[in-house]
């Protein structure tokens, strides 16, 4: 519950200073990119102190050295808090924040299923609301900056961009008058 609240509190005060004067804190995906950020440096945190042991105890024991596992979550959500912080890499780092959630999402089921925890907000149906909650937060960084990127072009080319144009017709050079 502690990663919901601390997401909800800082997007909420960023937004808040942003309607309060501070410009560049005032779009929505600003004040989001630093709820997240806040949210994973408390998680990513938690892997090195405080619930180390627990989190350890989550990883389903089909898989080798839950410790390392732990650690190289736990160094993938600070980077990826720190990379939340940067406009030019939000993006990215919104997008595999979004594929470590679900990467990581089997772990929350196992610890609800084995009752490794018993907090309520760690049964199966809190843990899952959570977490579409916190893949709906990352997705939106990663489509927000993409489509507002400096000129109107998205930030990074699209797989699909080899298909066609996203919007509107498509132009050709031979339709363009010439000087």
């Amino acid at each position: 519950m502690a990663p919901l609240i601390v997401l909800i509190t800082v997007t909420l005060a960023v937004r808040v200073a942003g309607m309060a004067g501070a410009r560049r804190l005032r779009p929505w995906p600003v004040a989001l990119r630093a709820g997240l950020a806040a949210m994973f440096v408390l998680t990513g945190t938690a892997h090195f102190v405080g619930m180390r042991a627990e989190l350890i105890r989550m990883v389903p024991s089909a898989l080798p050295r839950p410790d390392l596992l732990v650690s190289l979550s736990g160094v993938l959500e600070l980077a990826g808090a720190a990379g939340l912080l940067v406009r030019r890499t939000a993006p990215l780092a919104a997008a595999c924040l979004t594929l470590l959630l679900v990467a990581l999402f089997p772990a929350n089921v196992y610890a609800a299923v084995e009752h490794i925890t018993t907090a309520p907000e760690d049964a199966l149906l809190p843990r899952t609301l959570m977490q579409l909650l916190f893949l709906a937060a990352t997705s939106t960084v990663a489509v927000s900056y993409r489509r507002n990127a400096p000129g109107g072009q998205t930030a990074a080319p699209s797989p699909l961009s080899a298909i066609g144009p996203a919007r509107g017709p498509a132009r050709s050079m031979e339709h363009r008058p010439t000087p």
